[in-house]
């Protein structure tokens, strides 16, 4: 079995408007005959320091956002996975939550963030809530998706869980900040979870000033089947960045780094791939 899989490298959109700019890419994606698409971390709002936009933005599951893009995904008979800032039932600070939904708008899967990024001097606990599970593997059309945000990839055993329950494709919605070393980072890790899972794992970032793009497809063998250009700043401290400097041109030829990059999945290099190097079947569940 086989399907066409969409990264939608994008920034923020410059007019606020978010749900206007993904239709921009559902039309690409449309065109490409994607059968799921895939947008980065905080796709609902930018992704900054400032606390007040993580009190004043978050909406419920079936808040105004995810309702359009839901209705999107119906629209263009398209799986899609995206995520937003969801309020917090207790009013706590709200949870960074991917979800999947179905090519007829409805919501067949729910992630909630269980790594906040409390690194590199960010401090993610401070604006937002950490989700408390693992979400088993969906079953889809196009086979069994398992779902991590960013800085999950940094932990494997999430991934592993997820290919022990069956995973075939893992995603990684991301805002992968830059700096020295980063882009790297975020490539080896993303293949050495596809390697040592033999499974697909794509990961998908921001391509706004501060994050990496370089959004990424790879096999179960750990070839690279996909690839977008990585950011004119990837290597460059956030703290070095001007915003301002640098706008979204979404449909400009003139701007690889934001671009739909395309990936065919065919879940058969699973079983060729394990049946050559059996990885999973020869854990030592007995001393580890």
């Amino acid at each position: 079995m086989s399907f066409r899989l969409a990264l939608a490298q994008c920034m923020y959109a410059p007019d606020n408007d978010n749900a206007k700019m993904a239709r921009t890419y559902f039309d690409l994606a449309k065109n490409a005959h994607a059968d799921l698409i895939v947008f980065p971390e905080a796709f609902m709002g930018p992704y900054d320091d400032e606390r007040m936009c993580y009190v004043n933005e978050p909406e419920p599951l079936e808040g105004t956002f995810s309702k359009t893009i839901d209705s999107m995904a119906a629209e263009y008979g398209i799986w899609v996975v995206y995520t937003i800032t969801e309020s917090h039932p207790q009013g706590c600070s709200p949870f960074n939550t991917a979800i999947l939904t179905d090519p007829e708008g409805n919501k067949q899967g729910i992630y909630r963030k269980i790594h906040l990024f409390d690194a590199q001097g960010y401090r993610e606990s401070d604006r937002l809530s950490a989700g408390d599970r693992i979400v088993s593997p969906i079953e889809t059309t196009l086979g069994s998706i398992g779902l991590g945000i960013c800085y999950d990839v940094r932990f494997p055993e999430l991934s592993r869980i997820e290919a022990l329950n069956g995973c075939q494709l893992m995603l990684f919605p991301s805002a992968w900040v830059s700096g020295q070393g980063k882009v790297s980072q975020w490539e080896t890790l993303l293949r050495a979870r596809a390697i040592e899972n033999g499974m697909f794992v794509a990961g998908v970032s921001r391509s706004d000033p501060g994050y990496i793009g370089d959004s990424c497809v790879f096999a179960p063998d750990g070839t690279l089947l996909a690839r977008g250009e990585k950011t004119p700043w990837a290597d460059m401290p956030k703290v070095m960045i001007d915003p301002e400097m640098h706008k979204p041109t979404v449909g400009s030829e003139t701007c690889d780094y934001e671009a739909l990059i395309i990936a065919d999945i065919d879940l058969d290099r699973i079983n060729t791939v394990r049946e050559s190097t059996p990885a999973l079947q020869h854990r030592r569940t007995d001393c580890y």
